[in-house]
């Protein structure tokens, strides 16, 4: 069993940063491939990012791509998410989710078996 806490968000001005923390329990974590998703008022969950492996693949949603940098730290069971040049539109409620294997999506919510209560991050103009 894999239990997932984030941290990190807040109130930031547009164009400014956040780094948003999932800290994990369990052993098995360092294995699992992990994602970052966000769901704003009245839309859907949708994904952000992930990583996976030993050499620490990546993926970027189009809308965050070459602003957003998901790292993990095995060390700390845990996973991060560095955020600049944020937007209004990147507001939204934070989730950190973990799937047990390689199979299937990593980008779609229904293939991520653990997932974090979610921190909020809202972006003013």
């Amino acid at each position: 069993q894999v239990q997932l806490v984030e941290s990190g968000g807040g109130l930031v001005q547009a164009g400014g940063s956040l780094r948003l923390s999932c800290a994990a329990s369990g052993r098995a974590f360092s294995t699992y491939p992990t994602g970052w998703f966000r769901q704003a008022p009245g839309k859907e969950r949708e994904f952000v990012s992930y990583i996976y492996g030993s050499d620490g693949i990546t993926a970027y949603a189009t809308s965050v791509e070459g602003r957003f940098t998901i790292s993990r730290d095995n060390a700390k069971n845990a996973v991060y998410l560095q955020m600049n040049s944020l937007k209004p539109e990147d507001t939204a409620v934070y989730y950190c989710a973990a799937k047990r294997d390689f199979s299937g999506s990593f980008t779609r919510v229904i293939a991520y078996d653990y997932w974090g209560q979610g921190t909020q991050v809202t972006v003013y103009p």
